[in-house]
This record gives structure tokens, C-alpha cells and sequence, in this order.
């Protein structure tokens, strides 16, 4: 009996005990600065909903300090004007709103990464910003081509933002300055570009970028820009024709939003080097080429898929200079592998193009809640963390429980593989 007792001893003692416990899959909620700018005015207000956002089951919040008026919501800067007014609304509060929201998510063990439009400076529609009333972009802004001719995009109210051009040095180093000032200035997790892009196809044909792209292909253009695209009209609407050089245009535009972002990373892990540089786009990626945004992996041809790519625009992908791509599956279908309007099918597609060059989170609209708990389970399981967008929604249409018990089930599941993984 002793000798038995001796022997499972010692086999006890050589057993592993439990493996190290899995990190928690990242899940945020975004607060949009625009669309909360009165209800986040109070740092009760801030405390209550990061309450509630923990109860739901998330573990990271996105808060936006930069919208696209261009001023920004913190206040450990030189250079930057405060947003003190949206619409009627006003904020008479002296208090440092990022700084606010960076020690109640702490006290709760909530991450926190922080987002700002990039290159909007501007609301058109308002002639608010900095692009309006800044001498110093005069000249800076985008130049569109539309089918009513050439226009400054701050003259132009069908536009969200009035976007300066991402090609411009001083506009890059304009950029590149209030993101030091925030890595700097604060203890955060993660850093998510947002609108870090051109305005749309119509933006920036200005002589500028012009004389840019002539140095870029090595030869002048003798119709500009309709050997770019033109505008035709059939039926009553306009059609845009692509001329010879559309594709080099289109990777021209794509190289220079790769080559700021590489920029950006190299800006943000020379300060924190454990900030995670973050990037949100829409999973339509075939659509994106107007915009400059090739989240795709390098190694991806895009050549087999799409008349518009060419080998350098494959090479302007930019999936593997970042640590997380925030996959926009903003669609009202959840299921659907064969279905182009399906989250099931955003998130493959993800997957197929990014090949493992950074983590893809799957990114929800919660306006479009009908199947919001499914929608969950869909982005947890089949991505490797979820984003959801916007707290406003979720605070209207009072979805607080249909997301923790989407979270629920899926974290349900997830905990079964990997027990059964370990066994």
C-alpha cells in the first residue's frame, strides 16, 4: 500500500497542471465623438455607459478624439483647437475628455484605443473645420473632377468631410503631428486610423498630384484628366470612362495611403511600441480602389479578381503594416458564404485576402440589429475579435442584452473548442 502511495505520488507530481489560460478575445465598442457629443458633455454620463459597456460583455472601447470637423476632444496638445461646438450644441467643460475616459475605462480593466480622422479637416456642408478657417490649407484641400467640372471639395456640400490631400508633405507631417501628440500624451492600447484614405474617385486632381503622378510614371499627360477617366452621360446619369492611365492612377493613389501608414506605424511604435496600430474599412474591398484603401495582404493579386488592379496596385496593400484590420461588415445579411451581401461572406473574404499578414476583427453597424445576436456569434467565431459600432444605436434601440447574450453563446462555444482542444 505504502509502495502505491509512493508511485501516484510522484506521477501526480509529474503531471502538467492546467495549460496557461487563454487571452480574452478583444471585443470594443466604438463612441463616436459626432453622434455623442452631447451625452459624453458629462463625466457621469462617461462612467455610466463604460459600466454598461462592461456588463455587456466588452473588454475595449474606441473612442473617437478627432472627428471630421478637424478639431479634436483632448487636451495635451499644442497645435490643435478644441471642439467646443457641434450643431447648437456647446460644451463649456475644461476637463480633458480623452484623459477622462482613459482612467474610468481603466478602473473598470477596460482597454482603450483611440480614433481619429486622418485627413478630413472640414465639414463642407457647414464650412466648419480648420480647412475653412486655417490659412495654412489653403491650397491643401482636394481638387475633384466631377462630371460638372473641377472643384474644391470644400465648395462641395454633397461631401462628408472636406479632405486635405494625403499626397501633400505638409498635410502627412499635419497628421503625423496629432498622432505623436496623443501616443505621447497618453496611456492607450491601440490607435485606429479612420478615414485615413482619399474623399472618393473624384479626389485629388489637383496640379499638385498632377505633377506627382507625371514624375510617378515618367511622362506628361497630355489629356488631363481624361486620360485618367472621364464623365459620360447615359440615361440622365453619369458614367465614369477610364482612360489609359486609370489603372497606374488607381495604384498611384493606393502607394501613397500605404506608404502614410507605414509612416504612422513606425511614428506610434517608436513611442509606445506596444500600441497596436488599428485600421477600420468596409469589407466591400472591391469598391475601395476609388478611396486609395488596399487593406489586402500584399501577396494577394487582385489582378485575378478585378479589371482595375495591376501588379503595383497589388503591391500598395497595406495588411501587413498593420497589427488589426477592423473588417466593416456593415450588412444586413448574417449568413451566406456565397453571399457577396452576407457577413459570413465579408469576413471569408477577409480572411482569404489578408492571408494571416495582421489579426481581422469583424466590425458590426448597430443599426442594423435585427439579428444583431447572430451577427455577434458570426464575427467571434469566424474572426478573431469583434467591433461594434456605435454606442448611440445601442443606447437607442436599447440592445444591451441581445449583445451580451450574443457574446455569451459565442464565448460559449469558443470555451468548448478549446477544452476539447486541450483534452
Amino acid at each position: 500500500m505504502i509502495q502505491y502511495l509512493i508511485m501516484m505520488a510522484g506521477l501526480l507530481q509529474q503531471s502538467p497542471g492546467p495549460g496557461p489560460a487563454q487571452p480574452e478575445m478583444p471585443k470594443y465598442m466604438w463612441f463616436d465623438a459626432e453622434a455623442n457629443f452631447s451625452r459624453f458633455s458629462s463625466k457621469d454620463s462617461i462612467a455610466y455607459y463604460l459600466d454598461k459597456t462592461k456588463a455587456a460583455g466588452f473588454n475595449q472601447v474606441v473612442v473617437d478624439v478627432r472627428p471630421i470637423y478637424g478639431d479634436v476632444l483632448y487636451k495635451k496638445t499644442r497645435s490643435m483647437q478644441q471642439l467646443r461646438q457641434i450643431g447648437k450644441i456647446r460644451r463649456t467643460g475644461k476637463w480633458d475628455y480623452l484623459q477622462v475616459f482613459i482612467r474610468e475605462a481603466r478602473k473598470r480593466n477596460l482597454k482603450v484605443s483611440v480614433s481619429t480622422a486622418i485627413f478630413p479637416a472640414g465639414r463642407p456642408e457647414t464650412s466648419e473645420g480648420p480647412a475653412f478657417r486655417d490659412k495654412r490649407f489653403a491650397g491643401k484641400t482636394t481638387v475633384e473632377h466631377t462630371p460638372g467640372g473641377m472643384k474644391d471639395i470644400r465648395e462641395d456640400t454633397r461631401k462628408v468631410a472636406a479632405f486635405l490631400n494625403p499626397l501633400m508633405p505638409e498635410v502627412q507631417e499635419y497628421a503625423l503631428n496629432f498622432i505623436r501628440e496623443i501616443v505621447s500624451g497618453y496611456d492607450i492600447d491601440g490607435y485606429v486610423l479612420d478615414y485615413c484614405r482619399f474623399a472618393d474617385v473624384e479626389n485629388d486632381f489637383s496640379p499638385y498630384t498632377r505633377q506627382r503622378f507625371e514624375q510617378h510614371i515618367g511622362k506628361k499627360i497630355e489629356r488631363f484628366p481624361e486620360d485618367i477617366f472621364s464623365w459620360e452621360t447615359h440615361n440622365g446619369k453619369a458614367v465614369r470612362k477610364d482612360g489609359p492611365y486609370a489603372k497606374a492612377w488607381f495604384a498611384f493613389r493606393a502607394g501613397i495611403i500605404h506608404d502614410f501608414i507605414a509612416r504612422a506605424k513606425k511614428e506610434i511604435k517608436a513611442i509606445q511600441p506596444d500600441v497596436q496600430l488599428e485600421y477600420w474599412a468596409a469589407s466591400w474591398y472591391g469598391h475601395l480602389y476609388s478611396n486609395g484603401q488596399n487593406w489586402a495582404s500584399n501577396t494577394y493579386d487582385a489582378t485575378a479578381e478585378y479589371s482595375w488592379a495591376s501588379p503595383a496596385y497589388n503591391k500598395a496593400g497595406f495588411a501587413g503594416e498593420l497589427d488589426v484590420f477592423m473588417n466593416g461588415t456593415y450588412l444586413e445579411k448574417t449568413y451566406g458564404m456565397d453571399d457577396p451581401e452576407s457577413i459570413e461572406f465579408g469576413l471569408a473574404r477577409g480572411k482569404r485576402l489578408i492571408n494571416g499578414a495582421c489579426k481581422m476583427y469583424g466590425s458590426l453597424y448597430a443599426l442594423n440589429h435585427k439579428d444583431i445576436e447572430d451577427q455577434i456569434y458570426v464575427c467571434m467565431t469566424q474572426s478573431e475579435g469583434l467591433v461594434m459600432f456605435d454606442i448611440v444605436q445601442v443606447i437607442e434601440f436599447n440592445l444591451w442584452g441581445r449583445l451580451k447574450a450574443g457574446i455569451d453563446r459565442a464565448e460559449k462555444e469558443l470555451s468548448g473548442k478549446q477544452d476539447r482542444h486541450e483534452l
